[in-house]
């Protein structure tokens, strides 16, 4: 049925009540029974007026706006994985057009096509005992976790509550799908390509669009069947009170016709909700038509005291379960049936004897009253405890901001503010509800401060993996580097450079982790193929050391049983000719390289038993020292003797100067004062040093 004709339909309902009206009242005045209609249309006055207590405009607006509450987080951000699911996260900077135009167009058709919300009569009861919607934070979540978090509210909630919450997925979807079109056409042009031949798309984005698309199309199917539904259900209406005037003119007996108005009543009990826009025109034309019957039932007190005492039944009833709900302890469930209550007492139940309409009505609005003061209080007590909510959950946000702005540009740094910020967003959603008016006030506070933080930590990471690029190409040049140089066989030289290019290695920062693990593996392979050849050759050189380690200790256990003959040059040339002798045999093994100062202490006892000169015993023992010290091919030692050897000659130097300085003050002095001779003596014992140097520098330089 058009509106027009509808229209046109209740034009003609109060035309033709208006009617039946006026005849009534002209009929009633010529009857006995005036009073008794009188009573009747009073009863149907009173009972039908807005005379109800103002608590139930109240709960309606109360439970509406309790409709907001705290929601669950569900992101968590592996330290390890940043740099992989910093991408996962919103960044808020504008893309550009052809790019949105890409996401949007794929949505736009079934935009254009939604069906038009229909609003039923009962849609406002509904909101007002629906159950508290939840507000997630759908922001921290990935584009998988959305897609799953989508299909989870076509699966669970009515498809008619979810508009906003796919809304918001759509658009944090869009959000990160757009931030990802974003990184891959950087990557597309880098690699030369034409910005007008790029196009992306990925498995996830073709999947949430089936599933958006599955979401339209139960939306527009529950809203087509919605209209069609009311509407049928207004034309059922429309003919229950064409119906219910029908009665008025029935020609049959009193019996038959009230049997026959009750069962108009229950077909309009069960008729369901029409469109909202046309309730009240239609409930008060059934109602009027109501009056007039019981105008017409006068003519039979039998059936209207019986109709007056079923409704008082009724009512009891609803009295008696208004009572209960102040004992049920879930005051938001209470509050909701008694909403039904008020519902039923007023649209379904009739009026009751006139003797008992103010006691029923009192002892309804009484228990009204006490469940409504007793609500009451319990929110003046939550109010305190409400508003401390919003200022922790006020500083819990500012906390989130302080971090965003004072976080070090450091992926260490980062991390602990990703943990940091992830236990401030844990306390906020642990924190209970906040005062209704400031919900969303807080609500978008902690948003936006989230928002802000994930902006500046992906910016961040983004430039990391600029940087981690640069440091990919410096470890693929060491890569050649190792890869060139492992099969050389200058050990010593390559050894350096190999240990060098480690050290480089380690200084370098991440790269890709897509590249880590395969980049890693060739430069340890061709570190370790290079250290197994040399550990090879150190192992062949090892046996060698260990034959000469043996031949020594033949050597040793033979001078240390040498008697002299007492001619010292004989001796001394047999001691040089060991020594020689020794000097041949190459290198020991390291942990055993004290064998050369046991033949050294054996020399020295040698050396004291041939009575050689103190210089020239000196000598001989530096000779041996400086033997050992090239056998070990040790050239940092080499060095180190050197450089301790310059020293001494330039501390002798000075002291000899000083010495020769400090007689410049006995130019008066008898030469044979014990002072003057003992200076005397100190100098010539500096200069018999002296010498001893000069010849240990001659013997090293002797060497290089």
């Amino acid at each position: 049925m058009s509106d027009k004709n509808l229209h046109e339909n209740e034009k003609e309902l109060l035309t033709e009540t208006e009617s039946v009206s006026s005849e009534q009242e002209t009929s009633a005045e010529e009857t006995q029974d005036t009073k008794i209609k009188e009573e009747l249309l009073e009863a149907a006055a009173e009972e039908e007026s807005p005379s109800e207590p103002v608590i139930e405009t109240e709960a309606i607006a109360e439970e509406k706006e309790e409709a907001i509450s705290d929601s669950n987080d569900v992101e968590k951000d592996s330290s390890d994985e940043a740099l992989e699911k910093s991408s996962e996260v919103v960044i808020d900077d504008t893309i550009e057009v052809e790019e949105k135009t890409q996401i949007q167009n794929e949505e736009d058709h079934d935009d254009a096509e939604d069906e038009e919300e229909v609003e039923s009569s009962e849609d406002e009861h509904k909101e007002e005992s629906s159950d508290e919607e939840e507000e997630v934070d759908y922001h921290s979540l990935s584009k998988k976790e959305l897609i799953a978090a989508l299909k989870q509210l076509l699966q669970e909630k009515p498809i008619q509550s979810i508009k906003n919450a796919v809304e918001e997925i759509k658009t944090e979807f869009n959000a990160k799908f757009s931030e990802e079109l974003e990184h891959k056409k950087e990557e597309f042009l880098e690699e030369g390509g034409n910005i007008i031949d790029f196009q992306y798309s990925t498995p996830l984005k073709k999947e949430f669009n089936s599933v958006y698309f599955d979401y339209k199309e139960k939306r527009n199917n529950y809203y087509k069947n919605l209209k069609k539904d009311l509407q049928d259900n207004l034309e059922k209406r429309l003919e229950l009170i064409e119906e219910l005037k029908g009665l008025l003119n029935a020609e049959e007996n009193i019996n038959s016709t009230y049997k026959h108005f009750k069962e108009i009543q229950e077909k309009w009990h069960v008729a369901g909700p029409i469109p909202r826009d046309k309730y009240n025109l239609v409930w008060n034309t059934y109602h009027h038509h109501v009056e007039n019957f019981y105008d017409f039932l006068h003519l039979n007190r039998e059936f209207r005291d019986m109709d007056f005492k079923h409704n008082l039944e009724q009512k009891l009833k609803i009295i008696g379960r208004a009572e209960e709900l102040a004992q049920e302890e879930d005051l938001g469930k209470a509050f909701r049936e008694l909403q039904m209550l008020h519902k039923m007492w007023k649209e379904d139940v009739g009026p009751v004897a006139k003797e008992f309409r103010d006691e029923v009505w009192d002892k309804f609005s009484e228990a009204t009253k006490v469940l409504h003061d007793k609500r009451q209080a319990y929110l003046n007590e939550m109010d305190a405890v409400f508003e401390q909510n919003f200022i922790t959950k006020k500083e819990l946000t500012d906390r989130i901001s302080e971090i965003t702005q004072n976080t070090k540009p450091n992926h260490k740094a980062w991390q602990n503010a990703i943990k940091k910020v992830q236990e401030l967003r844990d306390q906020y959603f642990e924190l209970g509800k906040v005062p209704r008016n400031k919900n969303k006030e807080i609500w978008n506070f902690f948003k936006e401060a989230t928002r802000n933080f994930n902006h500046e930590k992906n910016s961040f990471y983004k430039n990391q993996k600029k940087e981690q690029y640069a440091n990919l190409e410096k470890k693929q040049e060491l890569v050649q580097i190792a890869e060139a140089n492992k099969d050389s066989d200058d050990f010593e030289v390559v050894t350096a450079l190999m240990k060098k290019i480690q050290q480089d290695w380690k200084k370098i920062g991440h790269v890709p982790r897509k590249d880590s693990d395969k980049i890693w593996k060739q430069f340890k392979d061709a570190c370790n193929y290079f250290f197994d050849r040399l550990h090879a050759e150190k192992n062949e050189a090892n046996k060698e050391e260990a034959a000469n380690l043996e031949t020594k200790e033949s050597m040793l256990a033979e001078i240390s049983a040498m008697e002299l003959s007492g001619d010292q040059k004989a001796d001394l040339a047999l001691i040089k000719a060991k020594i020689s002798d020794w000097k041949q045999v190459g290198r020991v093994p390291y942990n055993k390289k004290n064998i050369e100062q046991k033949f050294n202490k054996v020399l020295d006892g040698l050396f004291g038993k041939l009575k050689l000169s103190k210089t020239e015993a000196e000598l001989i023992r530096f000779e041996n020292k400086l033997n050992a010290i090239v056998s070990q091919e040790d050239e940092r030692k080499l060095q180190n003797e050197k450089f301790f050897i310059s020293k001494k000659i330039t501390e002798v130097k000075d002291e000899i100067r000083q010495l020769e300085n400090n007689l410049g003050f006995f130019q008066h002095v008898d030469q044979n004062n014990p002072l003057v001779k003992e200076v005397h003596k100190n100098i010539d014992r500096h200069k018999d040093q002296l010498e001893v140097w000069k010849a240990k520098m001659k013997k090293i330089k002797s060497l290089q």
